[in-house]
């Protein structure tokens, strides 16, 4: 009996290292996946069987958010595009199956400036993810074209070079245009030089003597072609010099502009009527406002006393100053009434129509 019980403690001692293994084993392996005869195990995929290199990234704003829809492109070196893709909800994208190279992505998006990223490399079977690329909000961008006043001033004086009554009489002086740029010295002496030596201004001028001659006006010139070539003579010279003084010299030196403005229908009737009339005694000043019109004033009345000069010794004196001066004022408002109301419709080429009627500007 007790040679049988230590046979029996040997016998248990010799199996249980072998059983212990063996349970450890059964516990990690199912008989599934055990290998059958002649079947060896699957092996792990190698980086050879993936389909190409890959990137990704996410697209967003400024803030951090993301944006979805914006248009992704893919170039191969910064050239060739290689995919285009749209960003989907959460702002990603992807572009998969890629043979190695060098790549740009650009972003566009509608109300953003366009993005680029960096550029990368993508080797064999690479997985990129490129960091996230922030869109700038597009700015509004607004073109002011700013151009030196004496240049509009130019293109303005050009135009009214062609202003002519019935397309024949100069209507230089008047500017249908109410904001126009200010001349400067040499824009107010070339425009007088013009109306000074226009064609019609000879006409007028011999068609005023000839008047003068029959009513026997300044009767010390006498009568027959001596006379009325005085009376020519007289007549030109006092109407040029005191346009050359008033409209280029004195506008000048007191900087104000020679030009009647229009005001035109903006106005009431007499609006208007006063204007043309006020006109006679005030001018614009270059920097835009109203001042006495010395220019015309001075003008005016230097122009009547040289006409002492070469007036007959009977119709000189202070008389002949105050008749000259009176009869350039009168014709001045006579003038300016006209343009108001009449010359406006019949004068070619102008352009502009007077005083816009929101204006409260210059008068």
């Amino acid at each position: 009996m007790k040679r049988n019980l230590i046979g029996y403690l040997l016998f248990g001692l010799t199996i249980i290292p072998v059983q212990l293994p063996a349970q450890s084993t059964s516990g990690s392996v199912s008989p599934s996946s055990r290998a059958r005869p002649g079947q060896s195990l699957p092996d792990a995929p190698s980086a050879a069987q993936r389909e190409g290199a890959s990137v990704s990234g996410t697209i967003v704003d400024s803030s951090g958010a993301v944006i979805a829809g914006a248009v992704v492109n893919l170039l191969r070196n910064g050239e060739a595009q290689v995919g285009s893709v749209s960003s989907g909800a959460d702002g990603g994208f992807t572009f998969s199956n890629l043979s190695p190279g060098s790549f740009v992505i650009t972003v566009t998006a509608s109300g953003f400036q366009q993005s680029d990223s960096a550029k990368f490399t993508l080797k064999e079977n690479d997985i990129y993810h490129v960091p996230n690329i922030v869109l700038a909000v597009a700015g509004t961008s607004t073109e002011v074209v700013v151009r030196p006043t004496e240049v509009i001033a130019a293109e303005q004086m050009k135009a009214e070079e062609k202003q002519r009554l019935l397309g024949i009489v100069p209507d230089f002086y008047v500017s249908y245009v109410w904001d126009a740029a200010p001349l400067n010295t040499k824009q107010k002496f070339s425009m007088s030089l013009r109306d000074t030596f226009d064609p019609t201004v000879f006409i007028g001028v011999s068609i005023g003597a000839g008047i003068q001659q029959a009513r026997n006006s300044y009767p010390g010139f006498g009568q027959g072609a001596a006379g009325y070539g005085k009376r020519w003579g007289a007549l030109f010279a006092n109407g040029r010099t005191s346009d050359f003084l008033s409209r280029a010299v004195f506008s000048s030196t007191f900087h104000q502009d020679p030009r009647y403005f229009y005001e035109g229908s903006a106005g009431s009737t007499w609006s208007r009527t006063k204007h043309a009339v006020a006109y006679a005694f005030v001018a614009r000043s270059d920097n835009g406002h109203v001042m006495p019109n010395y220019s015309y004033f001075l003008g005016n009345v230097s122009a009547a006393a040289l006409s002492n000069l070469y007036y007959p010794d009977s119709s000189r004196g202070a008389g002949l100053i105050f008749e000259n001066a009176a009869l350039g004022f009168s014709g001045r408002i006579t003038q300016n009434l006209a343009h108001e109301f009449f010359f406006k419709h019949l004068t070619k080429h102008a352009p502009g129509r007077g005083k816009p009627s929101t204006n409260t500007g210059n008068p």
